[in-house]
C-alpha cells in the first residue's frame, strides 16, 4: 500500500506524509479522534467559520516541522532522517491528550491533570503498539534528548505549534490583524550550540509574532462572548456531574458517564490503562449528543442551561481590571435565586466569575536572537520596541457572567 499520501491543506497547500510510520500513526483510532475535537472550543459562536479541528492543526504542525528542519539542514545543521521523523511525530501527537472542546473543559472533566501529561501517556501507548518506533519522539517530547532545539521546536515560546495555530486560527476566524509571516520566521530560524535561535534580521518578524499572539488572545481566545459560552458549558458539565454523583439518571455515552461520575488523578491513568482507552473515546460529539437529551432533563437547572447554550442565549458578561467584589457576587446570587426560585446553593450554576490572563511572552522563557556579532540577546533586549518588554508581563482581567434577564 502506498502510504506516502498528499493532503490538501487550506493553509499550506499540499502537505506530504513523509513516512509509513507517520501514515500509520495518523490512521490510528486514537489520533483520528482529533477530527472530532474543535481547535477553538466554542469560538464559532463568535466567529462562525472557526470549526477547524485539532486533527487539522496537528497535521499542519508536523508539516511545518518538516519545513523548519529542511531550513536548518540548509544552514548546516546535521539532522538525521530518524531525528526528523521523531520530531515530526512529537509535534504531530502533542495534542492527543485534549478532551472535548479542547481547553474549555480541561479543568472540570479532569481537574488537576494537564492535557500534555495525557498526550505523553497516549504516545507511550502508541510506542508499545509500534514496537518502540516512537522512543526518540518520546525523548524529544519530554525534553530528555541531548539536542535541545528539537524539543524547543515542539514546545517553547517560538515553536511550530504556535506558528501553526496562529496562522490557522487567523484563517478560520477571519481575524486578519493577527496574521503572522510564517514563511519569513521559518527562514530566519537557526541552531546555535544545539539551541533554537532567530537570526538578527528576523527581529521585526518576531516582534510581529508576539504582537499578533497578544492580539489573538484578546480578540479570539479570550473574547468575552467565547468566555461566557465556555463558562456556561463548564456549569452544564458541573451540574451533570452533581446529578450523576447524587444517583440521578443522566443520559450520556459510557465514556462521558465515567468521567462525570469520578474524579481521576494522573496515577489512576498510569495504573489503569482502561481509563486512557475510555478517555480516548471522548470527543465533542459526546457532549453535543448528551446535551440534546439534557435539554429535556427533569432537573430544571440542567435543562435550562443546556437549552440556553444550544440556542446561543448566552450569559451577559462584564470584564474588568478591578477584582469582582464579594458584594457584587452576593447580589447576583440573590437576584438569580429570586428570578429562578432556586436554592441559594444551586445558584452557582447560573453565574460564573474568575480571571482570564494574557501572557504573550512569558518571563523566564526566551526567544533568543543571534546577532551578527555572535552575541545572543533575548528578543526583549534586541528589539527597538519598548512594548516587547511590556507584553512579557501577564495581563489579567476579571469576568462576571450571568443570565441576561437578571438585572443587578
Amino acid at each position: 500500500m502506498n502510504k506516502k499520501k498528499i493532503i490538501n491543506d487550506p493553509i499550506y497547500g499540499f502537505v506530504q506524509l513523509p513516512s509509513d510510520l507517520i501514515f500509520d500513526v495518523i490512521s490510528h483510532s486514537a489520533f483520528q479522534r482529533l477530527r472530532h475535537i474543535r481547535q477553538l472550543g466554542l469560538s464559532d459562536l463568535v466567529y462562525p467559520a472557526a470549526l477547524h479541528s485539532r486533527f487539522q492543526h496537528a497535521l499542519g504542525a508536523q508539516h511545518l516541522m518538516g519545513r523548519v528542519l529542511g531550513t536548518l539542514r540548509q544552514k548546516g545543521t546535521d539532522i538525521s532522517p530518524e531525528e526528523e521523523e521523531a520530531a515530526r511525530l512529537a509535534v504531530l501527537l502533542h495534542d492527543m491528550g485534549h478532551g472535548p472542546f479542547s481547553h474549555a473543559l480541561e479543568h472540570v472533566l479532569l481537574p488537576g491533570i494537564k492535557h500534555e501529561s495525557l498526550s505523553y501517556l497516549f504516545m507511550e501507548k502508541l510506542n508499545k503498539e509500534f514496537n518502540g518506533a516512537l522512543s526518540l519522539a518520546l525523548q524529544i517530547f519530554r525534553n530528555s534528548y541531548s539536542r535541545k532545539f528539537f524539543h524547543q521546536l515542539v514546545s517553547s515560546q517560538l515553536d511550530v505549534d504556535r506558528l501553526d495555530y496562529l496562522k490557522r486560527d487567523c484563517f478560520f476566524t477571519g481575524v486578519q490583524e493577527g496574521a503572522i509571516g510564517v514563511d519569513r520566521i521559518v527562514a530566519m530560524l537557526n541552531v546555535y550550540q544545539e539551541h533554537l535561535v532567530v537570526e538578527e534580521k528576523g527581529i521585526l518578524n518576531i516582534e510581529n509574532f508576539l504582537n499578533s499572539r497578544r492580539f489573538m488572545y484578546w480578540q479570539v481566545y479570550l473574547h468575552k462572548t467565547a468566555v461566557s459560552a465556555e463558562r456556561m458549558l463548564v456549569n452544564v458539565v458541573r451540574r451533570a456531574q452533581a446529578l450523576v454523583r447524587a444517583g440521578h439518571n443522566v443520559t450520556a455515552s459510557d465514556s462521558l458517564l465515567l468521567f462525570l461520575a469520578n474524579d481521576y488523578s494522573l496515577s489512576d491513568f498510569t495504573e489503569n490503562p482502561a481509563l486512557l482507552t475510555a478517555f480516548g473515546q471522548l470527543d465533542d460529539h459526546d457532549l453535543w449528543g448528551a446535551m440534546k437529551f439534557w435539554r429535556t432533563h427533569p432537573d430544571p437547572i440542567l435543562s435550562m442551561l443546556t437549552d440556553m447554550l444550544l440556542t446561543r442565549n448566552l450569559f451577559q458578561i462584564r470584564l474588568s481590571r478591578e477584582p469582582i467584589g464579594r458584594t457584587t457576587v452576593d447580589s447576583i446570587r440573590e437576584a438569580i435565586a429570586r428570578e429562578y426560585k432556586t436554592l441559594r446553593a444551586e445558584t452557582s450554576y447560573l453565574y460564573s466569575y474568575g480571571t482570564v490572563t494574557n501572557e504573550a511572552y512569558a518571563e523566564g522563557q526566551h526567544i533568543n536572537i543571534l546577532m551578527r556579532n555572535g552575541q545572543l540577546l533575548d528578543i526583549a533586549d534586541a528589539s527597538d520596541l519598548p512594548n516587547i518588554k511590556a507584553i512579557s508581563k501577564i495581563v489579567k482581567k476579571n469576568y462576571l457572567c450571568w443570565p441576561k434577564n437578571v438585572s443587578l
